[in-house]
């Protein structure tokens, strides 16, 4: 291309320099004849002009080979690479279906041992009443044995009394049948719940899981299935606890998780919560905002999330232990400078057709209250409004004893931490006192336990 351009600025100069020549001779020499013919050097110079030029194309004529060749060699090493990406993805299709097809047979098996599940437990408790009669039967019959024999020492154990003692042992070894059975049940329903977790790991890992949430709709609150807190394990149903206290009494005296039975209810799990020489049953836990607390009436009366973590125990749970006894709740605060406060009350829980109405009176503690106290408190969660309750926003979220006010207190709220850029309107965690104060929360615990001696001396020690 240089060479182009210096042979079209050379060719002007000639001919120009030419034509200054031809003037310069007409004015001193008498006009001759024009030659048809270029001079030689004018040839010359258009020659090696013309020569150059081929050069120059020669070269970017190779130049633009090398390049194209190039350019074909990089096009086969991408249909190469697009092949082989193709073939990969299709591989990975098909373990996708694989893997949908093997969750939807484990999620049909797992609801198959569920049903067989409830269904030993009803027979379990069938069973369990059947031998308590017995068992009264068989007392009050050997006390009638008893006066007999005190009475008529020759006479005989009667037959019939005979026969129903073997009849209760035979009951007695089939029900320790049926525990062994519904033990073993629990154990291949975990194994299940496993599974299924292996395998949504290995969905999301492929990449194929898509969100159904659209961003620009309103954000309905998802929700968090309740098996955590419904898990059982070694679990003696002859003798189960009702609560904290009782696991306490007997000796195990450390924090953690156990096995209750409150007020004949269903086993269920609690988390221990021990304190100074007691022991108290925590019904709610916030620590970091790993659990969405924006959840549904029903996963607010059965519970939700970990109870090695954040949780609700459940409506349903908290009354059946309630209203075994008089409690106190006890509310344990943390703000987010570390200072930790504390309230008791002395409460009362309704049932779930009073909307698990609160009744509340204060006891004591480090905290200005902040709830109202001889007053009735239904609970409320978006989409479960009490009869006269106020119409909360969705956006000051979760289920609460609200009254009056919206979100002035609601330790179920959004878990808001300080830096974080939210709207002004969505109120989170908060213990707004009767003085006006706010205090923004970090972490809550919520805790049950008997009225007596000790938590009151609990209450001094704190």
């Amino acid at each position: 291309m240089y060479t182009i351009k210096l042979f079209l600025l050379i060719v002007p100069l000639v001919i120009s320099s030419r034509i200054d020549q031809d003037s310069s001779s007409l004015d001193s020499v008498s006009p001759e004849p024009k030659s048809r013919f270029a001079m030689l050097d004018d040839v010359k110079i258009l020659a090696n002009g013309l020569l150059q030029l081929g050069h120059g194309l020669k070269d970017f004529v190779h130049k633009t080979k090398g390049q194209i060749n190039d350019i074909f060699q990089k096009l086969n090493i991408f249909d190469q690479s697009f092949y082989d990406l193709s073939l990969q993805t299709n591989e990975i299709k098909e373990e996708e279906k694989e893997l949908r097809r093997t969750t939807f047979k484990l999620q049909v098996k797992n609801e198959e041992v569920k049903n067989m599940s409830l269904d030993l437990n009803s027979k379990v408790e069938s069973l369990l009443e059947e031998k308590i009669l017995l068992q009264h039967k068989v007392r009050y019959l050997e006390d009638q044995l008893t006066n007999l024999i005190k009475n008529q020492p020759e006479i005989q154990e009667h037959p019939d009394i005979t026969s129903l003692k073997t009849f209760v042992e035979q009951q007695d070894n089939s029900i320790r049948d049926l525990l062994q059975t519904v033990e073993e049940q629990y154990r291949q329903l975990n194994q299940q719940h496993s599974q299924i977790k292996d395998i949504e790991n290995q969905l999301r890992r492929t990449g194929t899981q898509e969100s159904t949430e659209n961003a620009s709709k309103p954000r309905v609150p998802r929700t968090t299935p309740s098996l955590h807190l419904n898990e059982t394990k070694n679990v003696e149903y002859n003798d189960i606890p009702a609560d904290c206290t009782v696991i306490y009494n007997r000796g195990d005296q450390t924090s953690g998780i156990y096995s209750i039975r409150a007020s004949n209810s269903q086993v269920f799990n609690v988390y221990c919560d021990v304190k100074s020489g007691s022991s108290w049953t925590l019904i709610q836990h916030r620590i970091d905002g790993s659990q969405n607390f924006n959840e549904t009436w029903e996963n607010y009366r059965y519970g939700f999330g970990r109870l090695d973590g954040e949780f609700w125990l459940g409506l349903e749970k908290i009354y059946s232990i309630v209203k075994q006894s008089n409690y106190i709740l006890r509310i344990e605060l943390q703000d987010w400078n570390d200072n930790e406060y504390y309230i008791e009350y002395s409460f009362h829980l309704g049932d779930h057709e009073t909307n698990y109405t609160l009744h509340l009176v204060e006891i004591a503690g480090n905290v200005p209250n902040a709830l109202p106290e001889h007053k009735d408190l239904m609970f409320s969660t978006w989409d479960h409004k009490a009869k006269g309750h106020v119409n909360c926003p969705e956006s000051y979220s979760g289920g609460w004893w609200c009254h009056d006010v919206c979100g002035e207190n609601n330790l179920n709220g959004i878990y808001n931490k300080p830096k974080a850029k939210i709207k002004p309107e969505r109120r989170g965690i908060c213990w707004k006192s009767q003085n006006g104060r706010l205090y923004s929360i970090k972490s809550t615990k919520m805790l049950i336990h008997p009225i007596d001696s000790e938590s009151s001396e609990l209450t001094k020690a704190i």
